[in-house]
C-alpha cells in the first residue's frame, strides 16, 4: 500500500508570526474552554463560605427596610426565624445577629445588653427552637445598647478599657446562656479576648467559639450599619482610639498575635475588600480560621450600582466575594448571602 503522504498547508502570516515568538509557554492555553478554566481554578466560593448578617428589632411581623442599604431589612424576631428557615433551606451555614434597640432603652452604660432577656437573647433562643442547626454568631460590643454610641464605657470623653471588658465578659454569658454558638467581640478593647475566654469556660461554656474582630478599623465604610442598628445620630465623638488606624498592617499582626494568644478561635478582618492584604497577611501568619466582613458600606456602593445598570450584579457580585477567597479567607460576613446561596443553589 502507498505510504499516507503528510497533509501540507500553506503557512499563514499570523502562523509565522507565533512561529517567530518562540513561546514554549503559552497560559492562555488553560482559559481557552470552559472545563479548563474550572479545571486549573484556585480559589472557588460555595454556600460553605457564606455568614448572614441580619438586623433584629422589637414587634411583631413587621420588616423595616434600611434606606442607605437597599434590599437589608430590620426583622421582628418571628420575622428572623423565618429569615433563620431560609437560611438552612440554603445550607447557609451561619447567621450573624445584630439588634436595633429601642432607644427608651439605652443608656450611657448599655445595662440592656446584660439583660438576659433582651432583643438578642430572644432571637437566639427563638431560632434555636425551631432551627436548632443553624450556626448562630452574636455581636459583643456596647454600641447598640448605650446612649453615647460608643462600644464601651465613656467618662469625660475617655473610652474605659478595663471596666468596659468586664461587662463584655457578662454579656457574652447572657448571650452563650440563650445559645449563641459563636461570640464576636467587635469592641476591640485590649485584653477582651481572654476575659471572655476565662468568663465562658468557668461557666461552662467551653465549647462555645471566639471569632475575634481581630483587626477591626476605624472605617468609614461603617456608615450604613449604624443607620441599621441606629446610631448614626447618637455616637457622639469617633472610635479612633480604639478602632485601628487604616494606615497600619503590621499592627493588625500584633493585635491579631494577642488574640491568638488570649484564645480566639477564629480570626476576622474588618472591613473587608479595601483590607484584603490584611486578611492574607493574618491567614499566613497565624494560619486559623480567617473571616472578612464585606460591611455594610461595601454592600451598598455595589447594590446601588447594580440598581443603577452601573454593573452586572449576576457577575460582580461573586467576584467581589471570590476576592476574599483568594486572599486567604476560610468564609466571609456578607448582606449578599441568600442572593448568593440561591445562584450557587441554581447552578447545581
Amino acid at each position: 500500500m502507498p505510504l499516507t503522504q503528510p497533509r501540507l498547508h500553506a503557512v499563514s502570516e499570523a502562523e509565522a508570526t507565533a512561529s517567530r515568538l518562540g513561546l514554549v509557554h503559552r497560559p492562555r492555553r488553560n482559559r481557552k474552554t470552559d472545563w479548563a478554566r474550572r479545571l486549573v481554578r484556585e480559589a472557588t466560593l460555595t454556600v460553605d463560605d457564606l455568614i448572614w448578617p441580619i438586623f433584629v428589632m422589637n414587634g411583631q411581623a413587621t420588616r423595616t427596610a434600611i434606606p442607605s442599604m437597599p434590599g437589608v431589612e430590620r426583622l421582628t424576631v418571628d420575622e428572623a426565624v423565618r429569615a433563620a428557615e431560609m437560611a438552612a433551606k440554603l445550607k447557609i451555614p451561619a447567621l450573624a445577629i445584630f439588634p436595633y434597640i429601642d432607644p427608651s432603652r439605652r443608656d450611657p452604660t448599655g445595662s440592656e445588653a446584660l439583660n438576659d432577656n433582651n432583643l438578642v437573647c430572644q432571637t437566639l433562643r427563638a431560632i434555636k427552637a425551631e432551627i436548632p442547626n443553624l450556626g448562630l454568631i452574636t455581636d459583643v460590643a456596647l454600641d447598640p445598647f448605650t446612649s453615647h454610641g460608643h462600644d464601651g464605657l465613656l467618662e469625660d470623653g475617655r473610652i474605659l478599657n478595663d471596666e468596659t471588658v468586664e461587662l463584655l465578659v457578662r454579656q457574652a454569658l447572657v448571650q452563650a446562656e440563650a445559645g449563641a454558638d459563636v461570640i464576636a467581640p467587635s469592641d476591640m478593647m485590649d485584653g477582651r479576648v481572654g476575659a471572655i475566654r476565662a468568663g465562658l469556660d468557668a461557666n461552662g461554656f467551653e465549647d462555645v467559639q471566639i471569632m475575634s474582630y481581630a483587626a477591626k478599623y476605624a472605617s468609614a465604610f461603617y456608615g450604613p450599619f449604624r443607620d441599621a442598628i441606629g446610631t448614626a445620630k447618637t455616637l457622639s465623638g469617633d472610635k479612633r482610639t480604639y478602632q485601628m488606624d487604616p494606615g497600619n498592617g503590621l499592627e493588625a499582626i500584633r493585635e491579631a498575635a494577642l488574640d491568638v494568644e488570649e484564645g480566639a478561635d477564629m480570626l476576622m478582618v474588618k472591613p473587608g475588600l479595601p483590607y484584603l492584604d490584611i486578611v492574607w497577611r493574618l491567614k499566613e501568619t497565624f494560619g486559623l480560621p480567617t473571616f472578612a466582613y464585606q460591611v455594610s458600606g461595601e454592600y451598598a456602593m455595589i447594590e446601588g450600582a447594580i440598581r443603577n445598570g452601573w454593573v452586572d450584579g449576576d457577575r460582580i457580585v461573586p467576584e467581589s466575594l471570590l476576592a476574599f477567597k483568594r486572599a486567604g479567607a476560610d468564609g466571609i460576613l456578607t448582606y449578599f448571602a441568600p442572593r448568593v446561596a440561591q445562584a450557587l443553589a441554581e447552578r447545581g
